[in-house]
This record gives C-alpha cells, sequence and structure tokens, in this order.
C-alpha cells in the first residue's frame, strides 16, 4: 500500500519514504477545486512506461517533449505533468470522482521544491522518484492520502 501523509509532505511504500508536494489549495474532494482528495484509492491506470525522464505528458498522452529550462521558459505558467503517471481512482463515496478529476501520482521538474504544498490537486514527485515508485507498483495497488 502507498501512504502519503499531507501534513508530512511525503509518500511512502515498501520502507521507503519520498518528499512529495500536494495541493496548494489543501484537501478536498470537490470538482474544481485543485484540491487533493483524501481517503483511500487504488491506481487505476500506469502511464508512461519506458518514457526518458522529463517526458511531458498532455491530457495524459506525451508530446514528445522532454522538459528542459528553455521549454520551461517557453511556457512558465504551464502545470508540468512528466515522466510518468499513477491514474488514482477513489475507493470511497465521499472520493467517487477522483479520476474524473484526474487527479495522479505524477513527475514533476526536479527544480520543483517538494515537502511544501504546490499541486494543483495532484501528488507530485521529483522523476527519479517516480520512476523508482512506478515501477515497483501496480494497477489496482491501494492508496492511503492521510487527512494532517
Amino acid at each position: 500500500m502507498i501512504t502519503i501523509s499531507i501534513a508530512d509532505q511525503t509518500l511512502e511504500y515498501q520502507g521507503k519514504t519520498y518528499s512529495i508536494s500536494s495541493a496548494m489549495n489543501g484537501i478536498g474532494e470537490v470538482e474544481g477545486s485543485f484540491c487533493t482528495p483524501t481517503g483511500q484509492f487504488k491506481i487505476a491506470e500506469k502511464i508512461g512506461d519506458k518514457l526518458e525522464s522529463g517526458a511531458v505528458f498532455v491530457a495524459r498522452k506525451p508530446t514528445g517533449e522532454i522538459f528542459s529550462k528553455k521549454l520551461f521558459e517557453q511556457n512558465p505558467d504551464r502545470d508540468w505533468i512528466l515522466t510518468r503517471i499513477l491514474w488514482l481512482e477513489g475507493a470511497e463515496a465521499r472520493n467517487s470522482n477522483t479520476k474524473d478529476r484526474y487527479i495522479y501520482i505524477h513527475g514533476s521538474p526536479n527544480e520543483t521544491p517538494m515537502g511544501t504544498p504546490r499541486s494543483k490537486g495532484c501528488i507530485r514527485m521529483h522523476n527519479d522518484d517516480v520512476i523508482a515508485l512506478f515501477d515497483q507498483v501496480q494497477t489496482g495497488e491501494d492508496v492511503v492520502i492521510i487527512k494532517p
């Protein structure tokens, strides 16, 4: 089981702890809130296997771009979804809209600060960390996101 602590801004899996970034807007399950949902989830889909670190996704499809400082400067307001996507599906009535809200565990630029809430609802990880996690977990694996 993957355990994500909003209070600690960490993700734990099989004895390893990773620093993450959850939603800047806090926790919540309302569509359009840009909040991170809490409770029980499952990994619905794994996307991006074997892609290069820094591969850019838009609408869960690789664009063919690889993240770079130049690409960032050209698109400073883009919500960078990189490298791998673990698409979450809510397992409780209150968070059953999670997949429809496009809430993922995903890679982000290595320059992105972790350990502080800054995302638009997803769980961000550094690229090497999300690759390590992606390679170990399976579709259907349990995830819990714990409230502070």
